[in-house]
């Protein structure tokens, strides 16, 4: 593992991986982790559908690049690990893929052993790093993945988390521009598009509790995607990306799931 070392836990402050992993059922998360997650369940009891129907997203498109011959994976934001992860997917398909983890939070960093147990003839890595440093994950991926190859960069349920004036278009721009042609950019991001009120009550109940979130349009998230192709259906509802490809979340026919999600590769 390469990055940072560990650093000590605020458990004072609810952190969105910690979140993220109560919502789906696990055990690394702390009360005020609890806390802030049981009121964003008092807005919408759909949340951990969403979680989930975003863990099945990553599966899809990481079966599906997989499938189509990519071999190197960069998940930033990848949170504690929660079986079956991004490399087991990938390495199920390709053997020999390489997968690059990120993530800021020291418990992910605490169970990244986890995320270390792929195939013989793949590789995975764990990097302690920002989101917002882009410059410090390109350098520790270089030391797993070939750049002069096509990588496809994941980016799930992240960039919601990333304000513009915190630079989140060029976040992406900084981590896709050293990647080769034939790379794809992988995302799943929140919305308000389909319930304005609860969004705006949930944005504001985390901001109090120290959280940004950063809900955008269909037409603000499609911006990520500017000089890229698309890979059909294109932008849409998470669980209408390639279905076929995936079991269904139970609950996710239960109205619209917030969020968008997309695939696109770089000419």
């Amino acid at each position: 593992m390469t990055g940072q070392n560990p650093v000590e836990i605020d458990t004072s402050r609810p952190h969105s991986a910690r979140m993220y992993d109560w919502y789906l059922g696990g055990k690394d998360n702390y009360p005020v982790d609890e806390a802030v997650g049981r009121q964003m369940l008092a807005l919408d009891p759909r949340v951990p559908v969403m979680a989930r129907v975003n863990r099945a997203f990553m599966q899809r498109a990481t079966r599906w690049l997989a499938g189509r011959g990519v071999r190197q994976f960069l998940d930033v934001g990848t949170g504690i690990p929660t079986e079956p992860n991004l490399h087991q997917v990938a390495q199920d398909v390709v053997p020999d893929a390489r997968v690059v983890y990120c993530d800021n939070d020291p418990i992910v960093l605490a169970h990244a052993a986890a995320l270390l147990r792929g195939t013989d003839e793949g590789a995975t890595e764990y990097l302690q790093a920002d989101a917002r440093d882009p410059d410090a994950i390109l350098e520790g991926a270089r030391k797993v993945l070939d750049f002069g190859e096509p990588v496809a960069l994941s980016l799930i349920a992240l960039l919601h988390f990333v304000p513009d004036e915190d630079g989140a278009r060029d976040l992406v721009r900084r981590l896709l521009d050293p990647l080769p042609p034939g790379s794809h950019l992988v995302l799943t991001h929140a919305t308000a598009d389909f319930t304005p009120e609860e969004s705006a009550a949930a944005t504001a109940k985390l901001k109090a509790a120290g959280v940004t979130l950063a809900l955008r349009s269909r037409e603000d998230v499609s911006r990520f995607f500017d000089g890229l192709d698309l890979v059909p259906p294109g932008v849409t509802i998470p669980h209408e990306w390639h279905p076929e490809l995936g079991d269904p979340v139970p609950g996710q026919a239960d109205g619209v799931i917030p969020g968008y999600g997309a695939v696109a590769r770089k000419p």
